[in-house]
């Protein structure tokens, strides 16, 4: 369960990575391909900034990620692998209730999935 808990973690991570790069340096064209049916397309030249910002954040969740998988102090590992995870899981559920209820599968769900397999390692 443990190499499964890392793989669930990673691939948590890796997509927050990619909204990272899409929301901070491809905005204005993958983020109008994701976000189609969201925005406008008008709406994605003066959101630039926005975008930017939220994508930072998602980096931020990356990285904690990230470095959860190198703790080598297990307790410390699964600790703040959780604390990322549950950050992950929150802002889908959230999105999910304020934006779109696609977020809560493509977000929210994987980081619980990897949550529960964290738990269970």
């Amino acid at each position: 369960m443990e190499i499964i808990a890392k793989i669930l973690t990673a691939a948590v991570a890796l997509e927050h990575l990619y909204i990272l790069w899409m929301e901070m340096f491809a905005w204005e064209t993958k983020g109008k391909e994701v976000f189609r049916n969201a925005l406008p397309a008008d709406l994605f030249k003066p959101t630039k900034g926005l975008a930017a910002n939220q994508g930072l954040y998602n980096g931020f969740l990356a990285a904690g990620l990230i470095w959860s998988l190198l703790i080598k102090d297990p307790e410390w590992q699964t600790n703040v692998a959780l604390f990322f995870l549950g950050c992950v899981a929150v802002a889908g559920i959230y999105g999910g209730i304020s934006a779109t209820k696609k977020i809560l599968f493509v977000q929210a769900l994987p980081a619980i999935l990897a949550m529960v397999a964290v738990f269970l390692k």
